[in-house]
């Protein structure tokens, strides 16, 4: 699949649908490199600050350095399973199950699997992640909906696209482009009406994003805009 695919008021449904699950194939790069920015950053400040102040989990914040090294490093492999010297992602949640740091590794797994195209297991470990700050959720809500878009299961891509398009609204391109993906499926899987219901949230609050600016395209090929 291209890197970028246009699509036109003439498209029809079924090309819609051809490409409907390639958001992943098509911008797995942007997504990890723009997840892993905001992760990293928490993570440093949830685990060398946070972590160490807590007895209970200075050794798993210890472990986590070098896996989070090896992830912004692109070394998915170590990153997961280690490097027989450091733990990797997956040991550390078995070692310190119920700690922070073990919660940030379920995201981090889970970011890693995707990346590596084992979307069974990058839905496995990114349910495994919760976070009490919106912006990260979101994200992990997003990877989730790729996961399950690239498994052909489409109501729960949706359903994780819209959690990660509405958690934090005042994100405009990040909000934009979630839902524009919720109700790219949606259209993808004959279900016109609710699509126009979020495409025109797209276009009503969110104009001066790269898909409140194309949304009309979308709008008339599904015969609202004329």
């Amino acid at each position: 699949m291209s890197a970028q695919t246009p699509v036109t008021p003439e498209t029809n449904v079924k090309d819609a649908e051809a490409r409907a699950i390639g958001f992943w194939e098509q911008n797995s790069k942007k997504i990890l490199t723009f997840s892993a920015v905001v992760i990293v950053a928490v993570g440093a400040f949830l685990g060398y600050k946070n972590f160490v102040q807590l007895p209970g989990e200075e050794k798993a914040a210890e472990d986590m350095f070098k896996a989070e090294e090896y992830f912004r490093q692109d070394s998915v492999a170590k990153a997961l399973n280690g490097d027989g010297l450091n733990a990797g992602f997956l040991k550390i949640i078995e070692r310190h199950s119920g700690t922070d740091a073990a919660n940030l590794a379920h995201y981090y797994a889970g970011a890693s699997f995707l990346k590596q195209g084992d979307f069974n297991n990058a839905v496995k470990y990114l349910q495994g992640f919760k976070s009490g700050t919106p912006t990260i959720q979101a994200r992990a809500y997003g990877l989730l909906g790729d996961a399950y878009a690239e498994l052909g299961k489409k109501d729960e891509a949706v359903d994780m696209y819209k959690k990660a398009g509405n958690a934090v609204p005042e994100d405009e391109s990040f909000s934009s482009e979630y839902l524009f993906r919720a109700g790219y499926l949606l259209e993808s899987n004959g279900k016109n009406k609710e699509a126009i219901e979020i495409y025109k949230v797209i276009k009503q609050k969110y104009p001066r994003t790269q898909r409140g600016y194309d949304i009309d395209k979308y709008l008339a090929r599904i015969g609202e805009v004329k």
